[in-house]
């Protein structure tokens, strides 16, 4: 029963880092949508005296993926009908041009200041507006939301880690005399150490395989669809193949890491 205790113990703490794991991979994705869908959303306005081309535009920044001319037409409708055609005509010559411009990826503050900079430089640019105000408060909040899931992912690795770490160690413990024995024999490290790795590797392959199934019922549940569609992104909560992969392996990893720094300690104990 004490060793059942044990197996449960190290799996559900192999469990948690996997969990943790996923999560932050999960965190990931979801960041990067957001990103994306703040980068189609996100634009520049800019008032020029002069055309400008969209290879002219990339000259200032590379990240400029796209630029859409403003048609002031609606505005001039509205003047039709009491100025002349002839000075409509005048008027359209004389009005600048303005352009909205997109990026390929969502700015940093910085990104956005230096991008008006350079912008401002063209002597034809006689305004660049670029919503900083409202910019730099979305993209802080982003970055707020990346380094609260980065410190809440690092706490629970530790945490968990430290537990497995105890828990592969009250196994070296409950097979400390047979592997003495063995030692007296001869018997190599790797050999007298062989139950804690078979342990170690057989509750690795365990909580992998609990995580895999859990994520995987997950992604296939309507509740996650419908959470999904209601902050308006979408994403893969669990792809088998290469999720399944890095859990396994993240797993496995840890497990002989730790089994392996106690059987170097025990032998320095010895």
């Amino acid at each position: 029963m004490k060793s059942v205790k044990n197996h449960i113990s190290l799996i559900l703490a192999l469990f948690s880092i996997l969990f943790a794991v996923q999560i932050f991979i999960i965190n990931d994705r979801a960041l990067q949508a957001y990103e994306e869908k703040l980068s189609s959303s996100y634009s520049m306005i800019v008032v020029s005296t002069a055309p400008i081309s969209l290879s002219q535009f990339q000259q200032y920044s590379s990240s400029i993926k796209q630029v859409e001319q403003l048609s002031a037409d609606e505005m001039i409708k509205k003047l039709e009908e009491n100025v002349s055609p002839k000075n409509i005509a005048l008027l359209k010559l004389s009005l600048p041009k303005f352009y909205r411009i997109h990026l390929s990826t969502f700015p940093t503050s910085y990104e956005v200041k230096k991008l008006t900079e350079n912008l401002k430089k063209n002597s034809t640019i006689t305004k660049v507006e670029d919503f900083s105000s409202n910019h730099d408060t979305v993209y802080k909040l982003l970055l707020l939301f990346k380094q609260i899931t980065q410190l809440f992912t690092g706490v629970i690795l530790i945490v968990t880690l430290l537990l497995i770490a105890k828990e592969l160690r009250i196994w070296q413990f409950k097979h400390s005399e047979r592997m003495s024995i063995m030692g007296l024999f001869g018997a190599p490290v790797w050999l007298r150490s062989a139950v804690l790795f078979r342990v170690a590797l057989l509750d690795a392959l365990i909580s992998s395989c609990m995580a895999i199934l859990f994520f995987y019922f997950i992604t296939e549940s309507t509740w996650t669809t419908q959470q999904l569609s209601i902050i308006g992104i979408d994403i893969s909560i669990f792809e088998p193949i290469t999720d399944g992969s890095i859990l396994l392996g993240v797993s496995m990893f840890i497990s002989i890491l730790l089994a392996s720094l106690i059987v170097v300690g025990y032998k320095e104990e010895v």
